[in-house]
């Protein structure tokens, strides 16, 4: 985009961003090769749902609004969030986004407070024990497992 997310923003809207979005969503499905971490907002597209669940293995990092008001109180460069309430913009994301994650995810962790080591081992060992990685567990299937 040649500029900053929140540059972006203010120049083309989040409509604009969210088209840019959804055209590199469809070209890394078609190799679909890799990680890819998408914006929280990706999942408002019903091509990029339809793409993210039938092309990579979606991994939802779930976290409550108060937990990301912790993380993200500083920043100074998430557009959605420069409100004069940001705990309450975070809310009303949280209701539209996360039905949405829960419908494409293949796997969610809650983030709560464990470490990033933590995190990082329980999202390896779901993997481990899921098709991603060539073996099968039907326990791991269902998207309600966290």
């Amino acid at each position: 985009m040649g500029c900053s997310i929140r540059e972006y923003f203010d120049r083309e809207g989040e409509a604009g961003f969210r088209e840019i979005e959804k055209q590199v969503i469809a070209e890394l499905a078609a190799s679909a090769h890799g990680i890819v971490a998408t914006g929280g907002g990706a999942i408002l597209r019903e091509a990029n749902r339809r793409n993210l669940r039938e092309h990579f293995h979606v991994i939802y990092l779930r976290s409550s609004p108060e937990e990301l008001m912790k993380r993200l109180r500083h920043d100074v460069k998430r557009p959605l969030l420069q409100v004069a309430d940001p705990i309450a913009r975070l809310r009303a994301l949280y209701q539209v986004r996360d039905p949405l994650y829960r419908e494409v995810a293949h796997t969610i962790v809650d983030t709560g407070r464990p470490s990033i080591a933590a995190l990082i081992d329980t999202i390896v060992t779901r993997l481990g024990s899921s098709d991603i990685l060539g073996r099968s567990s039907e326990s791991e299937s269902s998207p309600d497992t966290p």
